[in-house]
């Protein structure tokens, strides 16, 4: 079945991109223009929901070409959060324009609300994603649980992109209660 949602994690843009962009290539033609690509971030670190499209160094040392990019500036330092991979300060310069051009959304989340997801993919499914994953999970499931209450049928395409074995620790802090869940 071909999707009508593409949902995938973003950090930098690379997980997101390679799972997105070529069914984008069907909504640039106009052939799928309903096809709906969502980006899911960390609350912590909302590069594309809250960072302005600017110039903007790719390094914390300013050493790179200046990029045209959603960035939280090259200096930013984003609270610790268990999904190290999503903490870039900014965005590929190729995702930073398809959400300029509405072609592509983008949705953040706090750390508790994906975790609380993440637990409940791991129970229905065996496997424990990875919290970067976890992103694009929750918004799966928010988005299967809206067409649901529209009766709506909705082929949602989500990457799973890494296992959270190595992440057992952030899954502890969840469960027992010390973790930051605002975050």
């Amino acid at each position: 079945e071909y999707p009508d949602l593409i949902i995938g994690c973003h950090g930098g843009g690379s997980n997101f991109s390679g799972l997105a962009f070529p069914f984008l290539q069907d909504k640039l033609k106009g052939t799928r223009k309903n096809l709906r690509a969502i980006a899911a971030e960390p609350n912590a670190c909302p590069t594309l929901t809250r960072g302005p499209r600017e110039y903007d160094f790719g390094d914390v040392a300013g050493s790179t070409p200046l990029l045209l990019m959603h960035t939280l500036g090259h200096k930013f330092i984003p609270p610790p959060v268990h999904a190290g991979g999503l903490r870039y300060h900014g965005s590929a310069p190729l995702v930073s324009h398809l959400l300029a051009a509405k072609v592509i959304e983008a949705e953040a989340y706090h750390q508790g609300e994906v975790f609380e997801s993440a637990i409940t993919f791991a129970q229905c499914e065996g496997t424990i994603p990875a919290p970067e994953s976890a992103h694009a999970v929750h918004s799966a499931i928010q988005h299967a649980l809206k067409a649901r209450e529209a009766g709506t049928k909705t082929v949602i395409l989500f990457g799973l992109s890494g296992h959270g074995h190595f992440d057992l620790a952030a899954y502890e802090a969840f469960l027992n209660g010390t973790m930051d869940l605002k975050a």
